[in-house]
């Protein structure tokens, strides 16, 4: 299902890293592509409860940080309290994105040196905070996998809303499978003009036989021959 067209101008903000045009411009076009992609998703859950979801790609640079904190965002503007948790433990960008110290994150907490509570962080963004990626470990699937990560996601339940994880792309590491089936649902995020047909096909087919719920798929930078950008948003 298309989404509404983008403005040309956005062009060069929807497509930067880092970037939550969501709280700079929350009246922009693309925003409201992220409040949509929020709505289909809530849609998609109408009898049942929605509290974890889990952002992944086929391969890298394809927007799935972007997207991950941005929904983050927009989730949060609707009122409900959202823990945005980096689970990418190899290329983490979440402490960026949000000025956020590193020092102690996720890894901290799943190898209990640090409890969750105190280790996540509030954002400028309010009903948003944050659990960054903490210190790159040797063994991340492990670490992904493991029965702390499963305590925390209980733990993290009892506090907030909806909690939303960026995590690494399907097709580079086996990361996102083993959190796949942990999480209520799971986005895809494509790019246009970068990722192949074969590529994003192969990724599905490994989150399906890793028990994930995909509920959609977000296509970046799809152009028109106007220039114009568009964000879609398909049911699976």
């Amino acid at each position: 299902m298309a989404l509404k067209k983008l403005t040309k101008n956005q062009k060069s903000i929807a497509t930067t890293s880092r970037h939550l045009i969501a709280e700079k411009l929350p009246k922009s076009p693309i925003s409201e592509q992220y409040r949509t992609i929020r709505t289909n998703i809530q849609f998609s859950f109408v009898d049942q409860n929605l509290r974890s979801i889990m952002v992944t790609s086929s391969g890298p640079s394809e927007g799935k940080s972007t997207t991950a904190s941005n929904m983050a965002v927009v989730f949060a503007q609707q009122g409900k309290k959202v823990l945005f948790v980096d689970a990418d433990l190899r290329k983490p960008t979440a402490h960026y994105t949000f000025q956020q110290n590193n020092v102690k994150g996720l890894t901290t907490v799943l190898t209990r040196q640090s409890a969750l509570l105190e280790t996540i962080n509030p954002t400028r963004i309010d009903n948003l905070d944050i659990l960054t990626s903490g210190p790159i470990p040797p063994n991340p699937a492990e670490l992904l996998s493991s029965k702390a990560m499963e305590e925390m996601l209980a733990a993290a339940y009892l506090q907030y809303d909806m909690v939303i994880f960026d995590t690494p792309p399907v097709l580079a590491v086996t990361d996102a499978q083993l959190l796949a089936n942990q999480c209520d649902g799971t986005v895809m995020v494509v790019a246009s003009g970068t990722t192949d047909k074969d590529s994003a096909q192969k990724a599905k087919e490994l989150l399906d036989s890793a028990k994930a719920k995909l509920l959609g798929v977000v296509l970046n930078g799809k152009k028109k021959s106007d220039g114009a950008l568009y964000y879609y948003y398909g049911g699976k």
